[in-house]
């Protein structure tokens, strides 16, 4: 058992890692998987775990990724040219913004600083600027995964032409949605048991059958909760 344990909580760590990894890096699909999670009911079930992720720990990942790796990167409109790089850049600080995860009022606010040009049939136009997003949890029953989906509220650019920001600003906003969802933030085989029992024959497995989440404390705390069967260890 005492492997396991620290299977888990390396796996959570993983887990916390990939969160940021996912949020900053890679290209997803913009449909959100599985389904909204639920607070926590009333009366927490017997057979379920808690795991408690603060917003520091969050925030010193993020701190890690600025200092130790580039800027996270995606092309915007029709994308590169000559002249024109064409690409939306996030940044740790700028704009009176820094890029960072916040819990507040029971909801995970991330706001983003960013800068980049955009490639247009008139001419490259540079911007900067911050946008105002949410992070909802979602939870897929299938692939016992819990992801986030990012939804950009607002997006505010410093100094651009109205008609400018008329064009950039849906383009950031499209942008970020569609490239950055869904989040990936913990796989069930993650935080799923699976332990041989030497001295009864057995395996006890723990499926992962439900995820609730609520954020108090600044921390998100996850309730998961388990289906337990025990039965012969195979071969």
């Amino acid at each position: 058992m005492r492997t396991f344990i620290i299977g888990a909580i390396l796996g959570l760590l993983v887990g916390g890692v990939s969160v940021f990894y996912f949020f900053v890096g890679v290209p997803r699909s913009n449909v959100p998987p599985g389904a909204p999670i639920r607070s926590p009911d009333a009366t927490v079930s017997a057979g379920s775990a808690q795991i408690v992720l603060r917003q520091d720990f969050f925030n010193e990942i993020l701190t890690t990724i600025f200092r130790d790796m580039n800027d996270p990167a995606f092309a915007i409109g029709s994308g590169p040219s000559p002249e024109c790089d064409g690409r939306l850049t996030i940044v740790q600080q700028g704009s009176d913004a820094t890029t960072s995860l916040r819990f507040e009022n029971n909801r995970i606010a991330a706001p983003l600083a960013f800068s980049g040009n955009y490639n247009s049939p008139i001419g490259c136009f540079p911007f900067a600027g911050w946008a105002q997003a949410y992070l909802d949890l979602r939870y897929d029953a299938a692939t016992q995964t819990v992801f986030g989906n990012i939804n950009i509220e607002t997006v505010n650019l410093d100094g651009v032409n109205p008609i400018i920001s008329g064009l950039v600003t849906p383009l950031v906003q499209t942008t970020l949605n569609n490239q950055v969802n869904p989040v990936q933030i913990l796989r069930g085989e993650q935080i799923g048991v699976n332990a041989p029992l030497a001295s009864t024959g057995g395996t006890l497995r723990a499926n992962v059958e439900d995820v609730r989440a609520e954020i108090k404390e600044n921390a998100l705390n996850l309730y998961v909760i388990y289906a337990f069967s025990g039965g012969p260890t195979q071969p």
